[in-house]
């Protein structure tokens, strides 16, 4: 039984990483496949950044209340189309890139 237990909540994991993942992709173009790089040469590099401290930036740019480096514009337009739960598993994936 404890087997199953283990298993099951690695294979949650596992989906919401890749959903993480997924809704990731659209952040790539800017960031880099894996965060490395400073979004249009402004941003700060996003490898590895803490999940919470990223959920609360993603959520300001939603709410149109953040504006680092001037692009609160562009991120806003970016994140507008993502729930709550899109943008804990965007924050959570970011935390895994290394």
């Amino acid at each position: 039984m404890k087997k199953i237990v283990v298993t099951m909540l690695f294979a949650g994991a596992t989906l919401l990483m890749a959903d993480g993942a997924a809704a990731f992709a659209k952040c790539a173009g800017c960031h880099g496949t894996n965060g490395e790089k400073p979004a249009l040469g402004k941003s700060a590099v996003i490898t590895g950044k803490d999940a919470a401290a990223t959920l609360t930036q993603l959520q300001g740019y939603k709410a149109g209340t953040l504006n680092l480096y001037g692009m609160g514009g562009v991120m806003k337009g970016q994140v507008a189309s993502m729930d709550d739960a899109a943008l804990k598993e965007v924050a959570d994936y970011i935390a895994t890139l290394k």
